[in-house]
């Protein structure tokens, strides 16, 4: 699959858990974020990545504002940037060397949309399982680098699950949730 083709299905999947979301000031997994933050955070931490090396995302609506129109429009800006001809022209920045623009977009901003969903989703009350092959192919690529995820600050302290755990519950106690979670 293509990073154009990656994200637009986990961008999708993602645009019909935010278009189902009746509550943005509901809380989530993520520890003092609201279901609007969710949105806020992918929204926001994208567009400052990518300016960094001189590649700028339109502007759109506030999340503050309308947080599903907020990305609606940023989600088809940077499915715009990923079906461009040059879409995997060099982009450089300085934690994360040099690589084309949608391996960079694909390795470092869709997965965290592909986590996020089962946020949002168990956060709002809806269909939360995400895709089993993606969560197998995250977890064994996020388990040597452990110590190195952990220390970014970005993830929190796993969360034990049982042995007999489905990939999902082990990829999210990896990252830091609990996937007993409920509002």
């Amino acid at each position: 699959m293509t990073p154009a083709d990656h994200h637009r299905a986990v961008a999708g999947r993602f645009t019909d858990v935010v278009d189902g979301v009746t509550d943005w000031s509901a809380p989530t997994p993520v520890p003092e974020w609201s279901t609007r933050a969710v949105v806020g955070h992918l929204v926001e931490w994208l567009p400052a990545l990518l300016a960094s090396d001189d590649v700028l995302l339109p502007p759109g609506p506030s999340v503050a504002d309308d947080p599903a129109a907020a990305w609606h429009h940023h989600a088809a800006a940077v499915q715009t940037l990923l079906d461009a001809d040059d879409a995997a022209r060099p982009f450089t920045h300085q934690h994360l060397g040099t690589r084309p623009l949608d391996e960079a977009i694909d390795r470092f901003y869709t997965g965290d949309v592909f986590l996020h969903t089962w946020d949002l989703a168990r956060a709002s009350g809806q269909d939360d399982r995400l895709d089993p092959a993606t969560c197998a192919e995250m977890l064994a690529g996020m388990e040597p680098i452990e110590e190195l995820m952990r220390s970014s600050g970005q993830y929190g302290p796993s969360v034990p699950v049982p042995d007999d755990a489905d990939v999902q519950d082990r990829l999210l106690g990896f990252i830091g949730r609990d996937p007993s979670w409920r509002p």
